[in-house]
């Protein structure tokens, strides 16, 4: 997922410092950065397959993952996004209170929200695979994930606003869906124009 769009910030004011980090920073000097997979390749319009090796050769994906989201400066990234088909997303990502939540997540799934917690947001959202293009898209403020860590052991992620959206976008893409797909006809289109007339910062994959 892209960072926060300008018009997401709240009374025109400079973001602060985070207060609190949740998790671990990942070590960097670890990992490859990948190019970025975007809209159109068959990779991201189907559903991911299950991860069922917890081994090497999942951690290292973990440490590409990461060094492919900080050099495209987006806050997370699932598998597809870089053409691994795995169901993995990577995250780095700040919720409204400011707080920074880093880690990873494998085989996610999005919990059903008790009726209590249906609150809508409708902030900007957008895409490491549709570059250069936001849009508005209500999305409930609040979400829950289980899953699995990179060693196979259960957890479970929570978050609020910015974040809670960075969780329900990664398992949407982990499924097979980009954020686009949710937008009518006409929001979808204009997001494919801002993509069309952008140049993405950083490495793509160009589509055939």
């Amino acid at each position: 997922m892209a960072e926060q769009h300008d018009d997401h910030t709240h009374e025109h004011e400079e973001p602060a410092a985070p207060v609190q980090v949740v998790g671990e920073e990942p070590d960097l000097s670890k990992g490859t950065a990948r190019p970025i997979t975007v809209v159109g390749n068959p990779v991201l319009h189907r559903e991911c397959k299950q991860v069922t090796e917890f081994d090497e050769k999942l951690s290292a994906l973990i440490d590409d993952m990461f060094q492919s989201m900080y050099a495209a400066e987006g806050v997370g990234l699932a598998a597809n996004q870089i053409g691994v088909d795995a169901k993995v997303f990577v995250y780095d990502c700040p919720d409204d209170q400011n707080t920074r939540h880093i880690g990873h997540i494998i085989n996610p799934v999005l919990e059903e929200l008790p009726v209590d917690r249906r609150t809508l947001d409708d902030g900007n959202e957008g895409c490491l695979s549709v570059p250069t293009a936001y849009a508005e898209l209500a999305r409930p403020d609040y979400a829950a994930v289980t899953g699995q860590d990179k060693h196979g052991n259960p957890i479970r992620v929570e978050g609020t606003g910015f974040f809670a959206r960075c969780l329900q976008h990664e398992t949407d893409h982990l499924n097979g869906y980009l954020y686009i797909d949710r937008l009518s006809k006409r929001d979808r289109k204009d997001a494919l124009r801002q993509m069309a007339e952008g140049t993405a910062k950083y490495a793509t994959v160009p589509n055939d």
